[in-house]
């Protein structure tokens, strides 16, 4: 695939600030606070000390990215509440995606959602892309929630992909979009918000536009989509406390058995598969990270007992929890 059109536009750009490899922070606050849940904001600002750019908001941010940015973000596995749009305009990134490997390759988008476990597995030196950051918190209140929502998991719902391959004039529209939002974070415009806000609504809207063009057929009906988006959504905060099908499901207003049937409809896993893996990524992440004892991490966790926990993360990762620490 060619990278034609990329190389020219981002020589136009001011370098943009990389997040340093200091993420490591963010397991202090991991296990020492109940929720585990960064608004773009506070990450930025527990791991680098200072705003990226003069009087920023915390709501939109946008950065070229390299190889070394994005195995960076291994650290953060997903507690930072915010919406990130990927464009590639060069070289190759492999990661696990919820459980799935994928390869991403030039005029490959990506989208992540809070609550989707994410591992960066390797990238090429060529690697180069474009992300965008709206942080989920300011979303709530926003008229574009819905399509956030909807954008995010169109490609999982709609082609069972998590990325989508654009023909390569998209791809670069987009990229160009962001590279506009990158202009105006940078600069003194007096109405530089107002502007951040048009830009992203008009990207989501570019964004839609293409989609609707990528996807021709539907493979999953809008009631059963909305559904499924909205147990994702409730998912990465309540997993520790609520490990029953039966919260999520009063949660949406319908049954256990129908919420059941809707996930594995659209995803072939079942609710507590999702639960599950989210519980023992977290319990391994505990373990590798924090000075927590096995038995506070259980308790953290909100198993009734340690030999239920024991069995649990035996039965998940093929080894105990205290196997896993030493080994680590």
């Amino acid at each position: 695939m060619s990278n034609q059109g990329y190389s020219q536009t981002a020589q136009k750009l001011p370098e943009t600030i990389r997040i340093p490899d200091i993420f490591g922070i963010l397991p202090i606050y991991a296990y020492l606070c109940p929720l585990i849940m960064y608004t773009l904001r506070e990450a930025w600002l527990l791991t680098n000390g200072s705003e990226p750019v003069e009087n920023w908001q915390g709501k939109i941010y946008c950065l070229r990215t390299d190889a070394a940015f994005s195995l960076t973000l291994n650290k953060t596995r997903g507690f930072v509440a915010a919406y990130t749009f990927t464009v590639v305009a060069a070289g190759w990134l492999k990661m696990n995606y919820n459980g799935q490997e994928i390869t991403l390759r030039p005029d490959d988008f990506l989208v992540y959602s809070p609550g989707l476990l994410v591992e960066v597995i390797d990238a090429s030196d060529d690697y180069r892309g474009i992300c965008l950051m709206v942080d989920e918190y300011t979303t709530m209140d926003s008229p574009y929630v819905r399509d956030l929502l909807h954008i995010a998991y169109s490609p999982i719902l709609q082609q069972h992909e998590p990325k989508v391959t654009l023909p390569h004039d998209d791809a670069l529209h987009l990229y160009r979009k962001m590279e506009e939002i990158i202009c105006y974070l940078h600069s003194n415009h007096i109405y530089k918000f107002e502007v951040l806000h048009l830009l992203c609504g008009v990207f989501l809207l570019d964004l839609q536009d293409i989609q609707s063009r990528a996807i021709v057929h539907r493979h999953v009906p809008q009631r059963v989509e909305e559904i499924f988006i909205n147990f994702i959504h409730l998912l990465p905060r309540h997993f520790v406390e609520h490990h029953d099908i039966e919260f999520y499901a009063s949660r949406l207003n319908i049954s256990a058995a129908y919420l059941s049937r809707v996930v594995r409809q659209v995803s072939g896993r079942t609710v507590i598969d999702f639960i599950n893996q989210q519980l023992a990524a977290e319990a391994a992440f505990l373990l590798h990270t924090s000075n927590l004892s096995i038995v506070q991490i259980a308790d953290r966790l909100h198993f009734a007992t340690l030999p239920s926990f024991s069995r649990f993360f035996k039965r998940m990762k093929g080894i105990s929890p205290r196997e896993f620490r030493e080994g680590k």
